[in-house]
């Protein structure tokens, strides 16, 4: 099977839990002897994702510097250096601010790679939590955008973190990647050939998608923090990510501490659920940590940028080694064939 491997785009907005999916559905494969890698994206670098996958044991490759929509080649470049390891599923999380998937990455697939991969049932991951919000009168109009267009889009949709909510329509495909309820069907599912992928093409005005996708500011932050004395990255990490999520209207914070002591990541999302937490968070104090924080908001980068930069001048250690973007994400580009 690894010598024309499935190729699955899991999209959804930020937050939705792609990625947690994606671990989820490569541990359930490897129980089967099936092998996967996965493709990561981001309008920088610097990825949490990315770390994760291969913190997990999962051969990574990533897009950086813009979204799959517009950087095609890349993403096919990666798939190709993914296939010497041999996978079975090479699974593919666009940017969550992306819409227009279909037309710019299943479409392309389709048409000139059908002999390289077999494409998978595009599926799109729904947060019961922000389709609530959505449904608001004061839900902001360009995220509901970006939101009601992938869904429109979606061969499939899931409805994620059902761990946590019961509030999803009856019928729907319900998963968890923290219980693994429903990953086992939708694999069985998205794998089985029975499903056409990349059928709904849409009519998309391209002028206000990115006006909805220049809404948000995008930062990412890599830097050491030396501590004197030594800190644990609970307390290093946990305080800073308050600092940002009282500062910012936060859509999606992810922050992650290696430490000699252990690792830790922190994850928040929008419309105040309580963050997650994965790693030793009893790791015991360290002099030196390596910090990488992915922060989406809504509103301006030069605010965002102070806030971060604030959180991290406030953390009891000398930080050094600093690589900070924070920026609007150029406007997506139109495919040339529509």
């Amino acid at each position: 099977m690894s010598s024309q491997p499935w190729f699955v785009v899991v999209g959804g907005f930020l937050g939705a839990g792609k990625t947690t999916l994606i671990l989820a559905a490569a541990r359930e494969l490897a129980k089967r002897g099936t092998k996967s890698a996965v493709i990561l994206n981001d309008q920088g670098d610097s990825l949490v994702d990315t770390q994760m996958a291969r913190r997990h044991g999962l051969n990574a490759d990533e897009v950086t510097g813009g979204c799959f929509c517009c950087n095609f080649s890349d993403l096919i470049a990666s798939a190709e250096r993914l296939r010497e390891y041999a996978p079975d599923v090479i699974f593919a999380e666009p940017v969550g601010s992306c819409t227009d998937i279909s037309a710019t990455i299943l479409y392309p697939l389709r048409e000139q790679y059908s002999q390289a991969f077999r494409l998978a049932p595009f599926t799109v991951c729904i947060d019961p939590a922000r389709a609530a919000e959505v449904e608001k009168p004061d839900c902001n109009p360009n995220f509901a955008y970006l939101f009601r267009q992938q869904l429109a889009e979606a061969d499939l949709v899931c409805y994620t973190k059902s761990d946590l909510h019961n509030d999803a329509p009856p019928r729907a495909r319900k998963v968890s990647a923290v219980t693994g309820q429903g990953v086992q069907a939708w694999l069985d599912e998205i794998l089985s050939g029975q499903l056409s992928a990349g059928g709904r093409l849409l009519d998309i005005d391209y002028e206000e998608y990115a006006r909805a996708e220049a809404a948000l500011a995008w930062l990412n932050l890599n830097a050491t923090i030396e501590c004197d004395p030594p800190v644990s990255p609970s307390m290093l990490l946990g305080p800073a990510s308050d600092r940002i999520a009282e500062g910012v209207d936060v859509v999606h914070l992810k922050a992650t501490d290696y430490a000699d002591s252990g690792f830790l990541k922190a994850a928040v999302c929008a419309g105040g659920e309580e963050p997650s937490i994965e790693g030793a968070l009893d790791a015991s104090p360290a002099a030196r940590h390596q910090i990488l924080i992915n922060l989406r908001a809504a509103g301006d980068p030069e605010p965002v940028r102070a806030v971060v930069e604030a959180a991290v001048a406030a953390m009891p250690g000398t930080a050094r080694d600093i690589q900070l973007a924070c920026f609007t994400p150029a406007p997506p580009k139109k495919p040339a064939w529509r």
